[in-house]
């Protein structure tokens, strides 16, 4: 399958469960390049499918393809390589360690530690007046932001944001936002999901709904956001 064809990000009839509960029901959606902005009430499978795409939980079915390349699924090692980067719900952060700490960790995956903290920096001067101070003590939306900058600093292909703006001030939203906007413009291709629209559809170039664990609409955002009320009740008309 062709870049052109599969687009970033394919996934064709994708299932997944927790054990006997089927949270995913065949999940279809392309994301062509761009922000895809991927919305839906609490328990609408938003978030599993995330785990999905980042490997971090295996399909029970369906097929899911990067940038043309297909991919089983269930190894998060696999999708790191692809240039797969999720940033989880809760800001995911090591408490503990210090804001440059958090940062280099994400070396691991081959980009140089210097190259790393130069561009977490760039992209957040407030983080390296932070940078001694451990993470577990700064406020939440710091946090979020060094969640943020690690996953940036690493050059993803895909990026994964679920919930950015959650618990956080509306001005804090807005940063977060203005970066994600300023990466986008740069070529790179963002799966964010959010409960509330309004913020994401902002700075999405298409849009998509979940239901009850299935894409139930796709478009552009300003059509998506007219609809947002049928939509997040399950309307497909």
């Amino acid at each position: 399958m062709s870049d052109a064809a599969a687009g970033v990000l394919k996934l064709e009839g994708v299932r997944a469960a927790y054990g006997q509960i089927e949270v995913l029901r065949g999940v279809d959606l392309l994301l062509p390049s761009g922000v895809m902005a991927l919305l839906g009430a609490n328990g609408a499978g938003k978030s599993t499918l995330l785990k999905v795409i980042s490997g971090q939980l295996r399909p029970t079915a369906g097929r899911l393809w990067v940038r043309g390349r297909p991919f089983p699924g269930g190894s998060t090692a696999d999708m790191t390589r692809a240039g797969v980067c999720l940033v989880p719900e809760g800001r995911g952060v090591f408490p503990t360690l210090t804001v440059e700490e958090n940062l280099t960790l994400a070396s691991y995956f081959g980009v140089p530690a210097q190259e790393l903290l130069d561009r977490a920096y760039e992209l957040f001067p407030k983080l390296a007046r932070r940078r001694t101070q451990r993470a577990g003590s700064m406020s939440g939306g710091e946090q979020q932001m060094l969640a943020l900058a690690r996953a940036l600093a690493s050059r993803p292909r895909l990026l994964l944001l679920d919930e950015l703006s959650m618990g956080l001030a509306p001005v804090v939203v807005s940063d977060l936002y203005r970066v994600v906007a300023q990466q986008a413009a740069t070529g790179m291709s963002i799966l964010v999901v959010e409960q509330y629209a309004d913020r994401a559809l902002e700075v999405a170039h298409t849009a998509a709904v979940m239901h009850g664990g299935r894409v139930v609409a796709t478009g552009a955002p300003a059509e998506i956001r007219h609809r947002l009320d049928e939509l997040y009740l399950g309307g497909v008309a």
